[in-house]
């Protein structure tokens, strides 16, 4: 290909890509433009109007006491939603944004709302649990008691009988329970479970600080450049606006020669400052566009070192995720019961509330039997909104080493139709429901096919299902989900989110097509040279508006330097069928159409027939592209592309299929 007509195709590109999606447009946006410049430059915390109103609600919060189980869950939707903001900002928002102080104290007040929030829990089932004896069941004299929300479910049960035969605990109107043993059966105990159908125990993650390390250094040196420009032109201009007014000055010539060049003088000056302008708004650009370059090649980046851990036993939460929220289990002491007294009914209250009852007990030394502390089974049912593709395996909380561990745990049972899942717990204390993250990975195929104006549908196949992907502007959207070829509804079907809060959504309800860092060290993938891949997906998001794309099987055979997919026209909302796809390599700097096709029997890089190499994929289409299509492409809104960009940094499809 003839350099100098590389050079310009690159150059006409940078109009299209600069600051990418859309230098142009951007530009024209200088609300957009100030935003990003404020993300780079300014200091500080991104939302400083959220620390005092969390402040303000956890103080007057604990103040309260006395609240019953349902004001408290009434209470906990505003926590939750406080908790939810919070962590949105620490993924939202851009590393180099956040200062090390912000992180810490958005995290500390997560972690204290956790806290108080627990708290609360507590001691609104220890005033449960008070009046066990006045809510006694007829039939069996004991307490039990569900109460259920969107975000949480509480089961308890209160052991007032101790009948040494009444040894099955199941609530009534589920399949939740307890086969507990004789010496639970006969002692003042009460059981609860607290399924909270978030996690609020798992450690937070630790922001990672390597984008200031990684990236930092390309933005700096533009900024240093950008500022030293500044400081030449505000130099230049007073100097040359001088030297032209002495030049007029010195000419003494009639008055309305005089006039025509003080006409000239302004319109040279006002020139110079149009020009220093452009040279800054340039600048500007570079700058905004190195950034956004660095922080998408963060996305795809690998870690160079697996996680270690120290357990035989412990999670690796890089490899397995905690889905279905977590099941406080505990053992309780049966607190002191309401008694009437006349026209009174008193109550001991201790002094050191609501007590764990602790089995098995440390010390077993008057205990004969050798197996009076059984483990004890328990039956939970699982979140409905949650997809195990598997079996899912149990975990339970180390509080001590802060973990996850899988030991301590037998006999587990799942039965997947009606959601059950059956244990033996040798202690009780928090559990949860783990899934391999990776199991929907790699991918088996995918496609990303145009709906219409500013609209695309990703369709992503694994070994388990098929998941849809609908894109519109600076939104995303779950459009279905088929599970064993059968249609599968879901809660998140038909709500638009932002990309992030989307990927969140969707990996809390087991749907994780997602990489991470560490997925390579666990997955087998077709490793794609970063910068090349993050290139191809930019351009695919460029032509995404008029252009279907999909998977390719010559993309595993080609070195990791080079990228294949199959290309094809679509300006229709409606699937085509049979399309005619066209095969294209690119490398990054070079596109091409090839001359074998998705069937043919041996891999070649031969260029097709009356074809031509490209610097771009843009380029190339150019050559065959209809008016329509390459309207279509020029007039796609700068958000639209950035989500499908982000969409397919965040899927990486090339490398995990």
């Amino acid at each position: 290909m003839d350099l100098e007509r590389r050079n310009e195709e690159l150059e006409e590109l940078s109009l299209l890509e600069r600051c990418f999606p859309e230098a142009e447009k951007l530009k024209q946006d200088t609300r957009l433009l100030s935003q990003w410049k404020h993300y780079i430059q300014c200091d500080g915390s991104p939302d400083p109007s959220i620390a005092p109103e969390i402040n303000t609600f956890i103080s007057l919060w604990k103040e309260e006491t006395n609240e019953t189980f349902e004001e408290v869950i009434a209470k906990s939707k505003l926590v939750l939603n406080l908790i939810e903001k919070l962590k949105l900002i620490l993924l939202e928002t851009p590393p180099y944004y956040l200062e090390d102080k912000n992180i810490i104290q958005y995290q500390g007040s997560v972690l204290e709302m956790q806290e108080l929030l627990h708290l609360k829990f507590n001691i609104a089932t220890e005033i449960l649990l008070r009046q066990a004896s006045t809510l006694a069941d007829l039939d069996s004299g004991n307490m039990e008691k569900v109460i259920q929300d969107e975000n949480v479910t509480l089961y308890v049960w209160a052991n007032l009988k101790k009948n040494p035969r009444y040894k099955s605990v199941r609530f009534s109107e589920t399949q939740t329970g307890f086969e507990i043993p004789r010496i639970l059966a006969t002692s003042d105990i009460a059981l609860r479970l607290l399924h909270t159908h978030y996690d609020h125990v798992t450690p937070l993650r630790p922001i990672s600080t390597s984008f200031q390390g990684h990236t930092t250094r390309i933005p700096q040196f533009v900024k240093d450049e950008v500022k030293s420009v500044e400081a030449a032109i505000s130099k230049e201009l007073p100097e040359e606006s001088k030297q032209l007014e002495n030049e007029s000055n010195s000419v003494h010539e009639e008055e309305e020669t005089k006039c025509e060049e003080q006409g000239d003088i302004e319109v040279q000056t006002s020139f110079v400052q149009e020009e220093s302008d452009a040279t800054k708004c340039e600048l500007e650009m570079k700058l905004l566009s190195e950034t956004v370059l660095s922080a998408q090649l963060l996305l795809i980046e690998n870690a160079t070192e697996k996680p270690t851990f120290f357990e035989d036993n412990e999670v690796d939460l890089c490899q397995f995720t905690t889905l279905g929220g977590v099941y406080h289990l505990d053992i309780l002491e049966l607190p002191p019961q309401y008694k009437p007294m006349k026209s009174w009914m008193i109550v001991e209250i201790l002094k050191e509330g609501l007590q764990k009852y602790i089995y098995p007990p440390e010390t077993t030394e008057d205990v004969e039997t050798e197996n009076a502390f059984p483990p004890i089974e328990v039956t939970l049912e699982v979140q409905e909104n949650v997809i195990f593709f598997e079996d899912p395996m149990v975990a339970r909380w180390d509080a001590e080493g802060k973990h996850w561990q899988t030991d301590g745990i037998s006999n587990v049972s799942y039965k997947s139709e009606e959601r059950l899942i059956t244990f033996s717990l040798e202690t009780f204390g928090p559990v949860t429901l783990i899934q391999d993250t990776h199991v929907n990975m790699p991918f088996q195929s995918w496609e990303l096919r145009p709906l219409g104006v500013n609209k695309v549908l990703l369709t992503v196949t694994t070994v388990f299902t098929e998941v849809q992907i609908q894109i519109k502007e600076d939104l995303c959207m779950l459009a279905s989900i088929k599970l064993s070829d059968k249609k599968h509804s879901s809660t998140l079907e038909g709500k638009w989110m932002t990309p992030i809060s989307f990927i969140f959504a969707l990996k809390e309800t087991g749907l994780n097509i997602f990489p991470s860092g560490h997925s390579h060290f666990y997955v087998i993938i077709n490793y794609k040279n970063p910068l090349v891949e993050l290139k191809a997906y930019r351009q695919l998001a460029l032509l995404s508006s008029a252009f279907a794309f999909g998977w390719s099987k010559w993309n595993a055979v080609c070195t990791s330097k080079k990228v294949i997919v199959k290309l094809s026209e679509h300006l229709t909302e409606e699937p085509i069928q049979n399309p005619n796809w066209t095969l294209l390599m690119f490398s990054g700097n070079r596109a091409q159409r090839l001359k074998i096709n998705e069937n043919s029997e041996t891999f070649s890089e031969a260029l097709k027939e009356e074809t031509e190499f490209h610097s771009t994929l843009y380029h190339m289409v150019k050559d065959f592209a209809s008016k329509e299509a390459m309207e279509k492409i020029r007039s796609s809104n700068c958000q639209f592309i950035d989500s499908v960009c982000y969409m397919l940094l965040s899927t990486r499809l090339l490398s995990y299929s």
